[in-house]
């Protein structure tokens, strides 16, 4: 008894020393031990419960204190965090509360609504019923109703974090995505690691350019891309440059460096650039999809290399060179060459040589200007450098962990050797461009279900007991690099997820990425989908995304899925729209005129002469962000085979193979039909409405 009391003390006091350095989530733990070992001593009830109150968690501390009154706890102390949680919730019982979020849980809108609104009458300041209230207005489209009675529920707390986030959702979905912006910032700077709050913020950065400045948003955003999983970068990376735009150094940069040149001026425009830690975050992560930044950052590698040997030794100068490295190996060297960076290359490399023959290190600078242009891994001298906390950013990146991808290559299991040559000339392509190159993701942090999904996602499935599957066995047909299969297995983590590619160097890379992340659902395999039916096994879900319109007949890729896919199962399909493809279309043929083939030279010509055409299709391709990169420019216009669909005759081939569309899964518009006639109707008037591809859900019949 007596060793309890003591680490009960103990525990307590590590509560209190974290709770005093205003770290109250990681005070609770050692609370609740405390309690655990001594729940008489009313002290320890009083500061959980106000920790708990600290975190906003209003109704966890009236359940706290519902116990504490149980375990007899008393004293003046413990009756004066009565009062203060009485005057805070002004909530009916817990029981009440766990009975309204339950019927909530399970759709039962009106009735929260109603006996909600019967109980305000009586508590009139509970921000718990103004919110469910608020959530239940949401839920039935009510967004008007939903936003009156969250902002009355931030005015009895106005420092909680989840009720401005709530009024930002209502105002997104009602269309008012200026004001939703407000709100998410204002939950943002209550709570700086509010994941929810990021989430929903990057659904309403994306595809977004800003038309002024915006206070403390560039700012959210360098927090947002330097998370390994809060967010994809491509989807805030235009907002981000749109407000970089108004960075006044920034901004000089784009006006006096493009069509100047000197050392004096490169050095102070990377000076002033290096003081965004917004811009050199973006370059480490992300593609840049930006022509006027892309011609900037150009320039400045090419006045990097010129004056390399009297690059002065500046903190900001390396910092900016690290990034430019970072960007031009993640965009795969997409930037083109002269002449004379060509002639300066081949001197830099020979200093290094020569350096390391004197056993000595080369300059810091030389190998980041050097790595900017090839990545070091490239080189048989790597094994000499030394990696300094300066280079270590891009030792890892361009060195380490590609070394580690090959090692890889040899654990990922075969189902057996691709034969089909069409398979075998798109592996080709893969292994040498793995598709897409990434970095960070965006991943919720909850789990979901089936049933969610198709009410996030408003499809409907014809055999609704496919909604009560809780660990579904899943098969990802063409995973690529990884983003795809990692989304679903977050997605769905009680799921089993079998990912499957042809290229080895592209399920390499997902695996590291996959362990990275931690996530432990997911196997890979190297795989034909044509031999898919060796597994001898079938799936609750079936996903391919982009892959099928790569085969040399897509329908015989698609039998192979859905005899892979059990009665009833789900299947996720992703096709490129014709209507969509046509300015691409037209460029591809432009190209095939010219006569260049689909060597990175080429490439780099190709996107060279799109950048100084004006026509629209070629402006068209150029907004594209697969432009801005190796292997997404190779999948855009130079990919090996590549078909197009229309709608009526996708609907034809889920008619073929027994499959019953059930909606198309799509970022801002609503499924107002599943009628694909309809859509192909619409589409005709929208041409690029599926711009990026048709994604569509479908159930299996028989």
């Amino acid at each position: 008894m007596q060793e309890n009391i003591e680490k009960a003390v103990k525990a307590h006091a590590s509560g209190l020393f974290f709770a005093e350095s205003g770290d109250f989530q990681k005070s609770l733990p050692f609370y609740k031990t405390a309690l655990r070992l001594n729940p008489r001593v009313s002290q320890y009830w009083g500061n959980y419960i106000d920790a708990l109150l600290k975190l906003n968690r209003t109704r966890d501390a009236i359940l706290v204190l519902k116990q504490a009154r149980d375990k007899g706890a008393k004293g003046h102390i413990f009756e004066k965090l009565e009062k203060r949680l009485v005057l805070l919730s002004k909530n009916p019982g817990p029981e009440v509360i766990d009975s309204l979020i339950s019927c909530h849980s399970k759709g039962m809108f009106q009735h929260v609504i109603d006996r909600t609104g019967l109980l305000l009458q009586e508590f009139p300041y509970s921000f718990i019923l103004l919110n469910l209230r608020g959530a239940c207005f949401a839920a039935l489209r009510q967004f008007d109703a939903a936003i009156v009675n969250y902002q009355e529920a931030v005015k009895i707390e106005p420092d909680n974090a989840e009720g401005y986030n709530n009024i930002g959702v209502a105002l997104k979905q009602s269309g008012n995505s200026e004001a939703a912006l407000r709100y998410y910032q204002q939950a943002l700077e209550i709570k700086s690691d509010y994941v929810e709050a990021y989430h929903n913020l990057s659904i309403l950065l994306s595809g977004k350019a800003f038309k002024k400045p915006y206070p403390r948003m560039l700012q959210i955003i360098d927090y947002m891309l330097n998370q390994q999983a809060l967010v994809r970068p491509s989807e805030i990376g235009k907002a981000a440059v749109s407000l970089l735009k108004y960075e006044p150094g920034f901004s000089r940069a784009l006006e006096v460096f493009v069509s100047s040149k000197g050392k004096n001026l490169m050095i102070e425009v990377i000076e002033s650039l290096s003081a965004l830690p917004a811009l050199l975050s973006l370059m480490n992560v992300w593609p840049i999809a930006d022509i006027e930044v892309e011609k900037l950052l150009m320039r400045i590698r090419s006045n990097i290399l010129l004056f390399i040997f009297d690059v002065p030794p500046s903190q900001a100068i390396i910092n900016f060179q690290s990034a430019l490295a970072l960007q031009c190996f993640t965009n795969e060297y997409v930037y083109s060459q002269s002449n004379a960076e060509v002639l300066a290359l081949e001197e830099l490399e020979t200093a290094i040589k020569r350096t390391f023959a004197a056993q000595k290190q080369p300059d810091t600078r030389w190998i980041l200007c050097l790595a900017s242009y090839r990545a070091l891994g490239d080189y048989d001298w790597y094994d000499s450098l030394i990696v300094t906390g300066e280079i270590n950013a891009v030792y890892t990146r361009q060195i380490k962990e590609p070394r580690y991808e090959e090692l890889l290559k040899d654990d990922i299991p075969t189902l057996g050797e691709v034969t089909d040559n069409i398979s075998k000339s798109v592996r080709e392509q893969y292994e040498a461009n793995p598709y897409p190159r990434w970095v960070n993701i965006g991943l919720p942090q909850t789990s979901q279900s089936i049933e969610a999904l198709a009410s996030t996602l408003e499809v409907e499935f014809f055999d609704t007991s496919v909604k009560g599957n809780k660990k579904p066995q899943i098969l990802i047909a063409g995973c690529g690099t990884g983003q795809h299969s990692i989304t679903t297995a977050n997605r769905f983590r009680d799921a089993e997820v079998l990912a499957v590619d042809l290229s080895l160097s592209s399920l390499a890379y997902a695996v590291r990425k996959t362990e990275e992340l931690g996530l432990t659902n997911i196997r890979y395999m190297h795989a034909d989908i044509l031999d898919l039916d060796k597994l001898g096994r079938q799936f609750d879900i079936v996903e391919s995304v982009g892959v099928l319109h790569h085969m040399s007949n897509p329908m015989d890729g698609w039998n192979v899925l859905t005899r892979c896919l059990k009665t009833s199962g789900l299947m996720k399909i992703g096709l490129y729209s014709q209507y969509a493809r046509q300015d691409i279309d037209a460029v591809r043929k432009d190209i095939q005129e010219s006569g260049l083939g689909a060597t990175d030279s080429d490439m780099r010509s190709v996107r060279e002469r799109l950048i100084s055409q004006q026509q629209n299709h070629h402006k068209q391709v150029m907004s594209s962000t697969d432009f801005y990169s190796l292997s997404t420019v190779r999948d855009l216009l130079f990919h090996v085979k590549e078909h197009c669909f229309t709608l009526p005759e996708i609907e034809d081939r889920l008619h073929q193979l027994n499959l019953v569309f059930c909606g198309f899964e799509l970022d801002g518009l609503k499924n107002p039909s599943n009628d694909l006639l309809k859509w192909h109707s619409y589409e005709k008037q929208n041409p690029r409405t599926f711009v990026g591809m048709y994604q569509f859900w479908c159930q299996k019949t028989v």
